[in-house]
């Protein structure tokens, strides 16, 4: 479900009977918008996550790990000056709206103790960050909002905290039945939903149809307002929360059990936080590794679609050069009838010899020529066009080489699940000059290698599967000379290990083409040549792009893959 103002009164209450008391005792700023605080509370570090991201924005305690920048954002040195050392005084959400206050006591650079509020707004676009003193002013702010921004409300260091506009709604824990059930008579034509949408403030399309659904009978309209009155009077003694999950995939976070939702597909959660983890953790990764990657993408986007445009020319210039077999027969022809031929004629038709059935061929002569300078022309556009046809054919190799490296690469961003894979993919792109080496000063710290996909057979044995280059070749280089190893045929994709070196059985090794097709080009297509070879047999060629080997001894299978037999493999690490 979205963070709408009941859910996130929901985490704002666990939050607050957690960490109410706790020291602040470390703050980490991974990302502009994105801020983590270590608090020290009921004998055990808790790591709560303050998140303004406009497209998912929250707020809960992560057991996730971040990279920090080397020079932390000056909002990092701000939060650290006045926060840290500083015990929770309060965590509470702002009547039912999109907003948490933490508020903390602290001691300043005096010696006298002082109050500071952190304020998460979860508005979406607009959702920030921003750090008030005791009077309300602003101190600093994850996103500044000038007056060119938005003229109503601005967010500057030094200006008061205006917080958003009311609405003419009624909090949820303070819901009048009687007020209710003329609002409902105020629409007749609505969904209740839509009514308590309009009449309770934090009810999003969701959660007010999951509320307005605990009303069987709507013929007494007052009735129905009183059942919903002391449902959302008594949300603070219902939380009970659950992920809802689709097969495999969570697909969303519930504060209580739904019962407008398949109550199968609902598993009970230790904590909202948890839950919340499960659901956004590798949403808001990928979010993030996309965002990180699309200028990278659009960069080798427009490469590919360069050397299409060279391939194209080459392979036309290729065709051109078909014809320098018929120009050295002409030239040959020519010289062989030189005592037959005169000067100032344009065409000569002469009997081929080169043609079993002695065909006569016609052929264009320049009348300003003598009969021996035609043959010496024709002679040097035979020369011409073999020259090119050997270049052409040599560039055309290396535009093909270059092709296949960038369409790797893009496949390669599309298998990344981690910054650590992203940054090995954005430094073999440097090395192969295709991106600038990031100069910036704000960094991120060194990231500990990336690590493949790692699966378990039916069979039970371990299969590796390279997520980029470098990681391929990495992979590849350091396994047994025994062990198998598998690469869909002629295309981009990911070296495949399989971690044993007994013979294989039939299932795994199934199993491992399977992945390697998969994590190929060849993914949606039918019928896609794995082959499939040991590790001593496959070699990389000296001064090759990354993850480039030759092998040989090699045999194929034909593989057709669905994403449903992906997902019935075990998967140990992703």
């Amino acid at each position: 479900m979205p963070m709408d103002g009941m859910t996130v009164g929901f985490i704002a209450r666990e939050l607050a009977g957690i960490l109410t008391g706790g020291r602040i005792d470390r703050i980490m700023q991974p990302e502009r918008d994105t801020v983590i605080l270590v608090i020290r509370a009921g004998s055990e570090n808790h790591r709560l996550l303050l998140c303004a991201s406009p497209n998912n924005p929250r707020c809960h305690l992560t057991r996730s790990s971040f990279s920090n920048p080397l020079e932390p954002p000056a909002m990092c040195m701000m939060l650290r000056k006045q926060l840290l050392g500083g015990r929770i005084r309060e965590i509470r959400a702002v009547d039912g709206d999109r907003i948490v206050h933490v508020e903390a006591d602290t001691i300043n650079e005096m010696g006298d103790h002082v109050a500071r509020r952190l304020i998460l707004e979860m508005m979406g676009r607009h959702s920030n960050l921003i750090l008030a003193d005791e009077g309300g002013r602003i101190m600093e702010a994850a996103r500044h909002v000038s007056a060119d921004m938005n003229r109503v409300r601005q967010i500057q260091p030094g200006l008061d905290y205006v917080p958003p506009p009311p609405q003419d709604k009624m909090i949820p824990g303070q819901v009048d039945a009687a007020l209710l059930a003329r609002r409902f008579l105020e629409f007749p034509g609505d969904k209740p939903e839509q009514v308590l949408g309009k009449s309770v403030m934090g009810l999003g399309p969701v959660s007010a149809r999951e509320i307005a659904g605990r009303v069987r009978e709507w013929e007494d309209v007052g009735e129905a307002a009183g059942i919903l009155a002391g449902f959302l009077n008594r949300l603070d003694t219902l939380a009970d929360p659950r992920t809802f999950w689709n097969g495999e995939t969570c697909q969303d976070f519930l504060a209580f059990p739904y019962i407008t939702l398949d109550p199968e597909g609902q598993k009970k959660a230790d904590s909202l936080s948890e839950a919340m983890e499960q659901f956004y953790g590798s949403r808001d990764l990928k979010d993030r590794l996309n965002q990180k990657s699309a200028s990278m993408v659009r960069l080798v986007r427009g490469h590919v679609e360069r050397c299409r445009r060279k391939l194209a020319l080459q392979e036309e210039e290729l065709a051109g050069a078909e014809r320098m077999e018929e120009y050295r027969i002409m030239g040959d022809l020519i010289n062989a009838n030189l005592f037959s031929l005169k000067k100032g004629i344009r065409e000569a038709c002469l009997s081929n010899f080169y043609d079993p059935q002695g065909a006569v061929m016609r052929i264009p002569m320049d009348d300003r020529l003598t009969p021996s300078q035609n043959a010496q022309a024709y002679f040097k556009k035979y020369q011409k066009a073999r020259n090119a046809r050997q270049t052409a054919a040599e560039q055309r190799q290396k535009t093909l080489e270059e092709l296949r490296y960038l369409e790797g690469m893009l496949l390669d961003v599309d298998k990344c699940t981690s910054e650590s894979d992203l940054e090995e993919v954005r430094t073999d792109l440097v090395r192969a000059g295709y991106v600038k080496k990031n100069t910036s000063r704000r960094q991120q710290r060194d990231l500990p290698k990336s690590r493949p996909y790692r699966y378990l057979s039916s069979d039970g044995i371990e299969i590796l599967v390279g997520k980029n280059a470098v990681q391929n070749e990495r992979m590849t280089l350091a396994a047994r000379p025994g062990e198998t190893w598998l690469h869909a045929k002629d295309m981009p994709g990911s070296h495949v290990l399989i971690r044993s070196e007994r013979e294989i059985p039939e299932t795994t090794l199934l199993e491992a083409a399977r992945l390697a097709a998969w994590f190929s080009q060849g993914r949606q297509s039918s019928n896609v040549p794995v082959d499939y070879t040991l590790r001593k047999f496959v070699k990389k060629p000296a001064g090759t792009a990354s993850g480039y080997v030759h092998y040989q001894h090699q045999k194929t299978l034909f593989i057709t893959v669905t994403e449903s037999q992906i997902r019935a493999l075990r998967c140990l690490e992703a």
